[in-house]
């Protein structure tokens, strides 16, 4: 197929919507950790996609997926199942807490589900006055108008006139204004157990058992947004597991397809029973090519040998970020879990992660940032290990320019 016009970045102010402003970089082909951009540059990536690409760029095991899904057959709808779509959800179940399973094509529509059920839940078994959902400040949980309300950022969801009611917002390991606000009306409680796009925050041990005790206390469900968390991400297919904490309701995405668009939200029996035919539905989740590509992709990671590889790589990229900053002053702290690394600015560089994350680019590095004050690291969880120091190497030649 041939263009009569340049396909560029001027292109992207010519015929896009201007809600995003992209790079001047666009990548056209990408193998394992590295990408090539239209001019054959290379770049070391240790972005992920956002935590997305877990297994990097065109992993063998999900191009062969598939290749061999998209000679068989890619969408029916939910008027008919589908055989990968079967196979995904009875996997996700025999290796978690749920039993249940609901498909949908992004984190924001699995977490629209979990909100929905959770209301669902409360006034088939409560009555209407069980409504509240608590969340918390810095939350985040997608950009659907209830979501984007749920998470505790109003620069995201101001502007777009009446929000939904009855949500309300605590401070992430804060206990006490947990207790401040829940009641015997609250529904549920929606909280990320790492935030994320919030600051790379971890919960301590006390707020995440103290929120599950709250929740037990006041007959309110348990929703942990895994979206970026889940899928080995923290070291742990999912952080649940390494928190001593269960959740009644989970939803994931991201890293689930590999990079190709997939949700779920999973959930016990119990609970699941509310959501009944005609409550809620999605025309393309569980379609049959997606969940071909994320079997592949949960099977790939879901093994000793990748979520035990994710906490030593981890350590590698935290000893260099540390050895940079002994070098060149310019974190605060380090600190996440698993490859979902947040590097801090200090108080001379406030402001400037994205001065940080553009320098790394013009050395070959994709980096991330979780606001304005932090440098994001999500790199694939099986990055090469040479990948990850040269990665690292490259930026902190961009950390050199910087302070200069």
């Amino acid at each position: 197929m041939t263009n009569q016009f340049p396909v560029n970045r001027a292109l992207f102010d010519d015929v896009m919507v201007p809600n995003y402003s992209p790079s001047a970089v666009i990548p056209v082909r990408g193998e394992g950790s590295r990408v090539w951009d239209q001019e054959d540059r290379e770049f070391i990536d240790l972005a992920g996609g956002i935590a997305v690409t877990c297994l990097g760029h065109c992993h063998p095991a999900l191009v062969s997926a598939l290749k061999d899904q998209g000679e068989r057959i890619w969408h029916l709808s939910n008027v008919m199942t589908n055989e990968p779509a079967l196979r995904l959800a009875k996997k996700i179940v025999d290796n978690t807490f749920a039993d249940k399973v609901y498909f949908a094509n992004s984190g924001a529509e699995s977490n629209e589900a979990a909100f929905k059920l959770a209301r669902r839940w409360a006034l088939d078994v409560h009555g209407e006055d069980k409504s509240q959902i608590i969340a918390f400040k810095q939350g985040f949980h997608g950009r659907t108008f209830f979501t984007v309300t749920v998470g505790g950022q109003e620069v995201y969801s101001d502007g777009f006139g009446p929000k939904p009611g009855d949500i309300f917002h605590a401070e992430y390991n804060n206990l006490d204004s947990v207790k401040a606000l829940i009641s015997d009306k609250t529904c549920a409680v929606v909280m990320e157990p790492l935030q994320g796009e919030g600051g790379i925050v971890s919960p301590t041990d006390e707020f995440v058992k103290g929120v599950r005790e709250l929740c037990d206390q006041h007959n309110a469900l348990l929703v942990f947004d895994e979206v970026q968390t889940g899928v080995g991400r923290t070291g742990d297919l999912y952080a649940y597991m390494g928190l001593g904490v269960t959740p009644d309701i989970l939803t994931t995405a991201k890293a689930l397809g590999g990079g190709f668009p997939i949700g779920a939200m999973i959930t016990t029996t119990e609970i699941a029973k509310h959501l009944k035919i005609g409550t809620h539905g999605s025309t393309y989740g569980g379609n049959p090519l997606a969940c071909a590509i994320a079997e592949a992709a949960f099977d790939t990671v879901n093994t000793p040998e990748v979520l035990d590889g994710v906490k030593a790589k981890a350590k590698i990229i935290v000893d260099a970020l540390n050895t940079i900053n002994s070098k060149h002053n310019v974190f605060s702290e380090i600190r996440g879990k698993g490859l979902l690394i947040g590097a801090v600015l200090n108080e001379k560089y406030q402001g400037k992660a994205k001065d940080f994350l553009n320098a790394a680019m013009d050395e070959g590095a994709m980096t991330l940032v979780a606001g304005a004050n932090i440098v994001r690291f999500a790199p694939s969880l099986v990055i090469p290990d040479g990948d990850i120091t040269e990665g690292l190497e490259r930026f902190e030649r961009a950390v050199a320019k910087l302070t200069q």
